[in-house]
């Protein structure tokens, strides 16, 4: 058996104040919806008066919702005041080449997983439970995908260019060769460009790359999550690279960060400050893993966590934001399988254009949610071993540009450690060049909702016939039609675009 990790000094979680619908969100049918939340949601007094009293009790209050407070203090103070016991469990954490550990928080008392139960508290009467968060995982080609990571310094490195280095093998480059596969170039010729339209990225961190500020691309500043710190720096590199991608497609985009962390996972926090800035379009390149319940028969088997996260995910839909997610990289990702998002997976474009599904790319029918075929529609994402397809801007130095760096391609991306350029991909990739595409469709016809968009993508996406998807969740083969390796294809960003404004 490992030795299990120590309990982290400052444990996070999601503290559900009880609903209007007098049905707990914890016991609710899963997933909550858009069609649903609002059954969950609390009444403002209840939500104040629960706030005042955690933090009488010492809990920092980190973000307040319309659902649910996030939280966060020792682990004495929650098992002195919730009466209860939490211990550390080491899980097995499947990625798309292996299988590593991780650990997650849990209880002693109850059958939920990372679920406390308030009702031997003096919260019994105006608290449902709380929701321990959980490690989510990265989306992308990278050696590490769990969130977790330690501090760097960037004291001592490389101004980088704006310009990506040269490398022989078959790679994208952004913006020009990403706008180019999912057929934006000609959306911006006709004056779709995203322009002003609000989307919101939750990730690793921002780095101010010269990549993006000699090409006047739009940018705030970065929105700290509940737990991250060092807002200049993106330590993974991840969010960074990955939102090079949405400019790609959607250049003039109003774009912001919110900067979740590697190191404490605060993801419906991190969703909650994402809708608070009232954005039209949220990309999310991460999520859990939910194949090792596939067979799922007690609805206590899903986390809490994922319980609190579905309302979150679902308020923001409700509330007219469309929610792009990575459908996963061999994993049956959450969020990436909620019916309210858009689901993205992967094809690979050859040099001569062609294209074809990649395994790298997870395609499958959900388990949990009858009907759900995973993903909608896809973007562009690298072949196995490690998706290293997209030349993308780093931090110099940061883990992504130190980790993939001086290895013969396909095992590397053949670049210097330092020089602040990082090739990679995965369904990371392909959630913000889709989320880049919604911002054409929304800058085009203002006033479709979520579920139009997402139908406007699926509609005009071209056909994917060869390749096949990820081994780990099927091997499912791509044919004509819509199918469970690519769904209805690789996003045609023109298309959707004409399809909208009524020129097809």
């Amino acid at each position: 058996m490992p030795e299990t990790k120590e309990i982290p000094t400052k444990i996070y979680a999601v503290a559900s104040v009880k609903s209007q619908g007098e049905q707990s969100l914890f016991e609710a049918p899963f997933p909550i919806t858009s069609e649903n939340v609002e059954n969950f949601y609390s009444d403002p007094d209840l939500i104040d008066s629960a706030t005042n009293r955690l933090s009488t009790e010492g809990f920092e209050i980190l973000h307040v919702s319309p659902i649910a407070i996030t939280i966060a203090a020792p682990l004495e103070l929650y098992e002195q005041v919730f009466k209860t016991k939490i211990i550390p469990v080491e899980k097995d954490v499947k990625r798309i080449n292996d299988i590593h550990k991780s650990t997650f928080l849990d209880t002693t008392d109850t059958d939920m997983p990372g679920f406390i139960d308030v009702s031997k508290s003096t919260f019994s009467d105006i608290l449902e439970g709380i929701a321990i968060e959980e490690p989510r995982f990265r989306l992308g080609s990278l050696i590490s995908d769990v969130l977790i990571g330690a501090e760097r310094s960037f004291m001592e490195t490389n101004q980088p260019t704006a310009y990506p280095p040269p490398k022989s093998y078959w790679h994208l480059n952004v913006p020009s060769d990403v706008s180019l596969g999912l057929n934006a170039d000609k959306a911006h010729r006709a004056g779709i460009t995203g322009r002003n339209i609000k989307v919101v990225m939750i990730d690793s961190g921002w780095y101010k790359h010269p990549f993006f500020i000699e090409r006047g691309y739009h940018f705030n500043d970065v929105v700290p999550g509940p737990a991250a710190t060092n807002l200049e720096h993106d330590e993974s590199g991840h969010g960074t690279g990955e939102s090079a991608n949405i400019f790609a497609v959607a250049p003039d985009i109003d774009f912001t960060m919110v900067k979740t962390t590697f190191k404490v996972v605060t993801g419906n926090g991190d969703i909650e400050k994402a809708i608070d800035l009232k954005p039209d379009i949220i990309s999310i390149s991460w999520g859990s893993d939910l194949r090792d319940i596939s067979n799922i028969k007690d609805l206590d088997e899903i986390s809490a966590a994922n319980k609190a996260l579905s309302a979150a995910v679902a308020r923001a839909v409700k509330e007219g934001i469309t929610v792009v997610c990575s459908s996963g990289n061999g994993q049956m990702s959450f969020p990436g399988q909620h019916p309210d998002v858009v689901s993205a997976g992967g094809t690979y474009m050859h040099a001569d254009g062609t294209y074809e599904a990649t395994p790298y790319a997870s395609g499958f029918s959900s388990p949990l949610f009858p009907g759900r075929n995973c993903p909608d529609v896809c973007g562009l994402v690298g072949l196995l071993p490690n998706a290293q397809y997209i030349m993308l801007p780093v931090e110099p130095n940061d883990e992504i540009d130190v980790k993939l760096s001086g290895r013969t391609h396909p095992n590397g991306d053949e670049t210097r450690n330092n020089d602040g350029w990082s090739a990679f991909s995965g369904t990371s990739a392909a959630a913000p060049q889709l989320a880049g595409i919604c911002a054409l469709i929304k800058q085009a016809a203002p006033d479709l909702s979520p579920k139009e968009i997402r139908d406007i993508l699926k509609n005009t996406a071209r056909d994917v016939t060869q390749g096949v998807a990820s081994r780990s969740t099927g091997s499912h083969k791509a044919t004509k039609g819509v199918d469970l390796a690519t769904g209805h294809g690789l996003a045609d960003a023109y298309q959707a675009v004409k399809r909208v404004l009524g020129n097809e």
